[in-house]
């Protein structure tokens, strides 16, 4: 494929790609959007920004003109297949993302079959390029088996080679984005659906990523396909209503008003929409000459889809093998996208509660305390309170990052081995100082209690609010590596993933 573009008309305005990164699980998509934000010419925050709204948008120079693209980081892991799906179907382009070391793996084969379903044009990354056993010839081979056409061996799918370590082809990847929206672009309705380049045109967006916050309400993260949306509009979204109260953009920024191509969250929703489906503007009727518009259902599956319905505790017990312990769970997660996976990858002898987006609440502990239940978190902050009422309660309570741990720990406890859900304080200490190292940034602390020692889970904590979880990766005093460090001493820590700490934060290491 040539790279040559036609400059754009001057009386036609730029409309951001919007394109969804998808592939195998360590596989590089991560560290290629990490490497892709850092390019971006407008300085713009680039860390932490998928984890708040789903997206994030870059800015670069292409044929001497500022453009933008817009990502969606759509989960990499085998339990997440659902959201993938989603976050291909609010995309123009999609990008597969392929190691040169490993080639295709199961996760690359499911993208394929989904970018192929949905029915978008992609381009194939061929990721770490830098490293000495890569062997992309190898990869494309397997491509070319999985059925993906690849340019130079009779296809039309764009093929590029890139190392987000040394920043190879970065910029040329972007660049290819561009021409193949392009491409797109004129490509006349029926295979792909229609470009709409126009402001004034009826506005569409579909929400990628829902959640209810405990202090705002509902959020919802939606990427706009046409049309403009601003304050105060009145939105729907599949029977959910509303009005916009503040517009937040991929940088983090309140803004008035979003157009085409551009990812925004929300506030201004009665209830939480459903991620994938369609958020219209909701119009009043200004006349009485005929009844108001009407807009058809919009098909986007229901978190209950695929679900066991939640009801009475008594109703959600699945018969199973005697030989297993019955075992019932209040699940609190951060978006409904996570709740979905969690619900759908937990064994069946599990009976569920009750589930919710939102933090973990003194009448989720008293319902399990009620019918022996345990409460699960994930990738949400568990305030000091609800630890202190769970001990008096004597309810188990669990956070958690990684979806596929939860998932590990609760077959566990299917198994009989319960005491993994025994949370146990560990050690208590105290940040004194921080330095920069690398690409992250050491917390110097002073340990004040017990121990902290490497592959502890730790819980950041500032003036009595949870700032997150994380585990430490690194240890050391001093220069010297170490594994474990004891009350009275002071230590180097480096915790992953990342918490934006600060001096004075405690954190707390949990078994």
């Amino acid at each position: 494929m040539a790279k040559k573009q036609k400059p754009n008309p001057p009386n036609k305005k730029f409309y951001p790609p919007v394109v969804a990164v998808v592939g195998h699980v360590d596989h590089g998509k991560t560290a290629l959007l990490d490497t892709i934000r850092k390019s971006n010419v407008a300085q713009k925050e680039y860390g932490g920004i998928t984890q708040r709204i789903g997206a994030s948008k870059i800015e670069f120079i292409n044929e001497g003109e500022k453009k933008a693209i817009t990502f969606i980081d759509t989960p990499g892991h085998e339990l997440f297949s659902n959201m993938r799906g989603k976050g291909i179907m609010a995309a123009d382009i999609g990008l597969l993302v392929v190691s040169s070391v490993d080639g295709v793996m199961p996760q690359t084969r499911e993208s394929i079959k989904l970018l192929k379903e949905v029915d978008i044009p992609f381009i194939v990354v061929l990721t770490k390029s830098d490293l000495a056993e890569k062997n992309p010839e190898k990869a494309k081979r397997e491509l070319l088996k999985a059925e993906v056409l690849l340019e130079g061996y009779g296809g039309d799918v764009p093929v590029v080679e890139v190392s987000a370590k040394t920043n190879t082809n970065i910029k040329e990847l972007l660049d290819l984005i561009l021409l193949v929206f392009e491409i797109k672009k004129a490509m006349p309705a029926g295979r792909q659906e229609k470009f709409i380049s126009s402001e004034s045109g009826e506005f569409k967006g579909v929400v990628i990523e829902s959640k209810q916050d405990q202090r705002s309400g509902p959020l919802s993260s939606v990427v706009i396909k046409s049309g403009t949306l601003s304050l105060r509009d009145e939105i729907s979204s599949n029977g959910v209503f509303g009005k916009v109260k503040s517009l937040t953009d991929a940088s983090g920024k309140k803004v008035d008003k979003v157009t085409i191509g551009e990812a925004v969250e929300i506030l201004g929703f009665e209830k939480v929409p459903k991620v994938g489906s369609i958020v219209l503007k909701k119009f009043r009727v200004l006349n009485q000459r005929g009844p108001a518009p009407t807009f058809p259902p919009v098909s986007a599956p229901p978190i209950t889809s695929e679900m066991r319905a939640v009801g009475s505790p008594s109703s959600r017990v699945t018969p199973f093998s005697e030989n297993l312990p019955i075992l019932s769970l209040i699940i609190c997660a951060d978006t409904l996208g996570s709740l979905e996976a969690i619900i759908n990858a937990l064994p069946n002898q599990i009976n569920i509660v009750s589930y919710k987006t939102g933090d973990i609440s003194p009448a989720d502990l008293l319902l399990a305390k009620g019918v022996g239940a345990i409460v699960l978190g994930f990738n949400i902050k568990i305030k000091p309170e609800i630890i202190k009422l769970a001990k008096t309660e004597e309810v188990v309570v669990k956070n958690y990052n990684l979806i596929y741990e939860l998932i590990d720990e609760i077959t566990d406890v299917l198994e009989g081995r319960e005491l993994s859900l025994v949370e146990e304080n560990l050690g208590k200490a105290k940040v004194v100082a921080q330095f920069p190292f690398e690409k992250t940034k050491v917390m110097g602390v002073a340990v004040l209690e017990g121990r902290m020692a490497k592959g502890d889970k730790i819980r950041l904590v500032r003036k009595d609010e949870v700032i997150g979880e994380s585990v430490i990766s690194s240890l050391r005093q001093g220069k010297n590596p170490i594994s474990k460090v004891e009350k009275g001493n002071e230590a180097g820590i480096i915790i992953s993933p990342f918490l934006d700490f600060t001096i004075g934060d405690v954190i707390i290491s949990h078994g």
